[in-house]
């Protein structure tokens, strides 16, 4: 029987992988992947987190790994199928096993919906990417495009207008979705231009992302945008399938759980991008996989008094 059971290996995952062996906690972190890091290790240069300038996304994650098996931290690489409540504790199957656990932290993240067209894997990193506030800063005085409609697109839109020489601002459609104060923030910024019907078609360079390959979707014309990066803004889809049943999600299937990671199900609690905050950053990770941990030793006492 573990104290807790960890779910994910991303910054919030191996966070509590270090700070429940650190409370003394029988703990386990359970990885879908072979190597830790979750989405960090796709990331080609981390300039925001403290202490580490300019580090890579995958030395960031390995050392977060390295800090783990250095306290000798417990991991198994193994797919989770489903959580299950028993007798005032967790069933954890997998496909090789079943675990028990009193406590169960899901640090399984999220993921950016993509584009889907040519040459968005070869650039991701290199151009493409998926989070302005976290790469926006490597595009000062450049030229770069933001893919969607929504509020997220329209708020990258003008967080890049800061520092770039100019910023695209590319949907489908003929009108944003954004908020109306959004939209006239964006229409008013004198380096952003948005095409209108407008949808990529591929990205393209050599070593880096140099242009897009883009279509008009009422005229179909197409036409090549030289830009230095692009990003794409087109949705993020938390990875909560394993509390569908378990515990209170929002509508777009973030699970509802304050700084402490408590969520509606006792005994069950979430770090990381899953749980629904406003900012989702390698930092923000980390400091709810510490709290989550505080929660778990909190409600342990619970359960012994």
């Amino acid at each position: 029987m573990y104290d807790v059971v960890i779910i994910g290996s991303g910054p919030a995952g191996l966070s509590a992988s270090i700070y429940a062996n650190r409370a003394g906690l029988k703990a386990v972190t359970i990885e879908k992947s072979a190597m830790s890091g979750g989405q960090v290790l796709n990331t080609y240069e981390v300039d925001n987190y403290p202490g580490l300038p300019g580090i890579n996304g995958f030395e960031l994650g390995m050392k977060f790994r390295e800090h783990a098996d250095k306290l000798s931290c417990e991991f198994k690489v193994a797919e989770v199928l489903s959580i299950q409540e028993e007798d005032g504790h967790f069933l954890i199957q997998t496909e090789k096993e079943k675990l028990q656990a009193r406590t169960v932290i899901v640090a399984t993240g999220a993921y950016h919906a993509k584009l889907n067209v040519p040459g968005e894997e070869k650039f991701a990193g290199k151009g493409v990417s998926y989070c302005a506030t976290c790469d926006g800063a490597f595009f000062r005085g450049k030229v770069t495009a933001v893919v969607g409609g929504g509020n997220v697109a329209a708020e990258d839109a003008a967080f890049l207008a800061r520092g770039c020489e100019k910023v695209y601002l590319i949907h489908r459609r003929n009108e944003l979705r954004a908020a109306q104060t959004l939209q006239q923030e964006v229409k008013e910024l004198p380096n952003v231009e948005i095409l209108w019907d407008t949808v990529v078609e591929a990205v393209e360079g050599n070593m880096v992302t140099e242009s897009l390959l883009i279509k008009n979707v009422k005229t179909g014309e197409e036409k090549h945008l030289p830009v230095n990066g692009v990003f794409a803004a087109v949705g993020i889809h938390p990875d909560s399938e394993l509390l569908q049943e378990l515990a209170e999600r929002d509508e777009q299937g973030y699970v509802i759980a304050g700084e402490d990671g408590r969520t509606s199900r006792p005994g069950i609690f979430v770090a990381g991008d899953i749980r629904k905050k406003k900012m989702r950053q390698i930092i923000t990770a980390a400091a709810d996989g510490a709290n989550a941990v505080n929660s778990v030793e909190e409600y342990l006492r619970t359960l012994k008094a």
